[in-house]
């Protein structure tokens, strides 16, 4: 049976592509080689942010191109990055949280509750509230809720307010977990253990392991029961 291919448009030109392709491969079946905007292909890493419009919707919609597949007549082009603020900081010389967040981004003042930002999000994340959080000095809070923040860039692509909320989220993420969050102490122990050399003679016979070794290894290894 004939493959069924459908039209779409990308960056305004037409190509014909098997129907039930994601937009990353029907790229790649196009003839584009994907330099930038493409990572993992499995939706996690954010790098094949999206454009797209479909027929009979008006509205500009966006997307992973490895996890949106293609419809005929779509016309897209990717965003694989988006000019933003970046600042650069130590943490060991950081100041106090909220200063030090203000100093590095004070346009995350700015922020017009408008909820932008939540309407792309491919991962369905609140960056309008976990950017008030950080506002509020609530750094716990704002962790959390940016946790799983892939930093694809579309909530800064459409906010009115230029702010970058990735990038804030991520500074507030690094600050908290440095400076905030109560260290365990299982894993203090344990670097302890490491650096007093417990474990040297282990990780020397890992180092030495042939191949077909540390595969036996890895299957008869011991699971940490939770």
């Amino acid at each position: 049976m004939a493959e069924s291919l459908i039209p779409v448009y990308i960056m305004g030109k037409r190509y014909d592509v098997p129907e039930g392709l994601t937009i990353m491969k029907a790229l790649e079946w196009a003839g584009y080689r994907l330099i930038r905007g493409c990572g993992c292909r499995g939706g996690f890493c954010g790098a094949c942010a999206t454009y797209y419009r479909v027929p009979g919707n008006f509205r500009i919609q966006v997307g992973l191109a490895c996890q949106t597949p293609v419809v005929p007549h779509m016309t897209l082009v990717q965003l694989p990055y988006f000019p933003v603020n970046k600042a650069v900081y130590d943490l060991e010389q950081a100041g106090s949280p909220l200063e030090t967040l203000l100093q590095l981004y004070p346009e995350a003042t700015r922020c017009l509750g408008c909820n932008t930002c939540t309407s792309v999000c491919p991962q369905k994340l609140q960056p309008m509230y976990y950017v008030a959080a950080a506002v509020r000095g609530d750094f716990a809070r704002a962790a959390e809720l940016s946790f799983d923040c892939i930093m694809c860039g579309l909530c800064a692509s459409r906010c009115p307010a230029q702010l970058v909320p990735y990038n804030i989220a991520i500074f507030v993420r690094r600050y908290y977990s440095r400076h905030m969050r109560p260290k365990p102490r299982h894993l203090q122990e344990r670097v302890a253990a490491i650096r007093a050399g417990r474990y040297d003679r282990d990780l020397d016979a890992i180092a030495a392991a042939s191949e077909e070794e540390l595969k036996k290894l890895y299957v008869e290894r011991e699971f940490e029961k939770l």
